[in-house]
Order: structure tokens, then C-alpha cells, then sequence
């Protein structure tokens, strides 16, 4: 019987080569065949051996010249050739990055598959602005919503729960309907002044940020032109944003720690 290979999906971080895990660092500079992403970083496809097949599938907002049933395929034919194959997402396979339809079609063709983590946009936000996604006494929890959605599908969201001015909204993918979002978060009661902000390309040489707040955001991502990827964090610890205590007390740590010699 030919051997079937296996299916390994890679989570490639937000965009710092230095935010890889290091499971990930090896199967990439290992790799036979890669299959990645438009939003995998320029400094980590540079990682991939020369003697690996490369298969670009990166898709953007209303362009998708492979789709996802095709992706799903490509993974199929490659694992059944008896090749080994690395998926490679931005982000985290399992966050926003369809890789349970992924791992759903693998296997039902019988191709064994694993899953390796990689650090997501919300997380990589929070570290490079120094906002944290919960802190005492401003917020309790943290949501992650897709922006990307067809516009019923949005006004389907329970707008009501999302509105809590102890919850940190994350909205991936927004940029489209941000306009949406706010106009239906103060609607269902959060006020116009809640902090806002907007990263693009977040942890990134090309990182951009914006301060605003919810009934000036659509206004000032007009006026500022972020480029896409931009994540949205909404809530009362974006408001630190502005003070930036937490970004100057985490930059200080990093000094202390390169003074002693230490590695994070």
C-alpha cells in the first residue's frame, strides 16, 4: 500500500518571525511542500528550504482566486502522493483561519494530520501596544468576532451580549464594516466615548496603530487610511492606549531583562 503523508497546519504568529513557536521554526525549515496564506510574513516564507514545493492560496477581501474547497484538495492530493505537507496560516490555524474545514475534508480522505498553535492577531495586538486584553476592574472577558461577514449575517450577531463595557471586543477583520459595528454596538447601549483601537499589520515592521473611540472610528479610519489587516480592540483597556503605562512598564521589563542577560 502507498504511503499516505501527513497534513501538518501551522500556526505562523501575526507577523514577527521571532513570535514562531519553535515546533513550528522546524517543520518549516523541514518542510517538502508548503501551502500558505497571504498574511504569512515575507521573513518566515524566507525560512522554507529551497528544495520545498511552494503553492501560494492566499486569498483578500472579495478576491479568492483558490477557494477554499480547492485548498482543501490541494491538501488532499499532495498528503495522498505520499508527500508531506505544511499548511501554513497566519495567525492560528483554529482562529478565524477555516482550519477545521481544513482538518474536516483530511479526515474524511483518510490523510493523518496534526495541528501546531500559533499566536493570533488579538494577542500580538495586546503585546506590541501594551494594551491588555482583561484587567482588573476594567474588563472581565474577552471575545473574538469576525468582521468578515455578509451584512445579514452581522446584523444576526447578539449585538445585545456583545455590548458589555466589561468585555473587550476583538473584531478581526473589520475594516469593511466597521461603520456597522459601532453604529450597532451604541445601539444596544455601549457609549459613544468607548476607546477604540486599530492596529494594521500588528507586530509587524509595517504596524500601524489608531486611537480613536466608537462614535469617531469610522470618521478617523477614513481620514487615516490603515491598510489591511487592521484588528479592532474595543472596550475600556483600550483607553490605556492613550496613557500608555502598561506599553512603558513593558518596555522597561524588556530593558531590566537585557541588562541582566536574560531571554524571554
Amino acid at each position: 500500500m502507498a504511503r499516505v503523508g501527513t497534513v501538518t497546519l501551522v500556526g505562523a504568529g501575526p507577523g514577527d518571525p521571532e513570535l514562531l513557536t519553535l515546533k513550528a521554526a522546524r517543520l518549516i525549515e523541514t518542510a517538502q511542500v508548503v501551502v500558505y496564506d497571504r498574511l504569512v510574513a515575507p521573513e518566515i516564507l524566507a525560512m522554507i528550504p529551497d528544495s520545498a514545493e511552494r503553492v501560494n492560496v492566499g486569498k483578500r477581501t472579495h478576491h479568492h482566486p483558490v477557494p477554499q474547497d480547492e485548498i482543501n484538495e490541494i491538501l488532499v492530493r499532495f498528503a495522498l502522493e505520499g508527500r508531506d505537507v505544511i499548511r501554513l496560516k497566519g495567525g492560528d490555524p483554529f482562529i478565524f483561519g477555516r482550519g477545521c474545514e481544513e482538518t474536516a475534508r483530511l479526515a474524511e480522505a483518510g490523510v493523518p494530520f496534526d495541528v501546531v498553535p500559533g499566536i493570533t492577531a488579538a494577542q500580538g495586538a495586546s503585546a506590541s501596544t501594551g494594551v491588555p486584553l482583561t484587567h482588573r476592574g476594567l474588563a472581565r472577558s474577552v471575545r473574538y468576532i469576525t468582521g468578515h461577514c455578509k451584512a445579514d449575517e452581522m446584523l444576526d450577531l447578539d449585538w445585545a451580549g456583545l455590548a458589555d463595557p466589561e468585555t473587550t471586543l476583538v473584531f478581526y477583520m473589520g475594516k469593511a464594516t466597521i461603520r456597522l459595528i459601532a453604529q450597532k454596538l451604541m445601539a444596544h447601549g455601549l457609549p459613544g466615548h468607548t476607546p477604540v483601537m486599530a492596529v494594521a499589520s500588528a507586530t509587524s515592521a509595517q504596524e500601524r496603530r489608531l486611537d480613536s473611540q466608537l462614535d469617531q472610528i469610522e470618521a478617523d479610519m477614513a481620514e487615516h487610511g490603515l491598510e489591511s489587516p487592521v484588528i479592532f480592540l474595543i472596550g475600556k483597556v483600550a483607553g490605556l492606549a492613550g496613557r500608555r503605562d502598561s506599553f512603558r512598564l513593558i518596555a522597561q521589563a524588556r530593558d531590566l531583562r537585557a541588562k541582566e542577560g536574560c531571554h524571554a
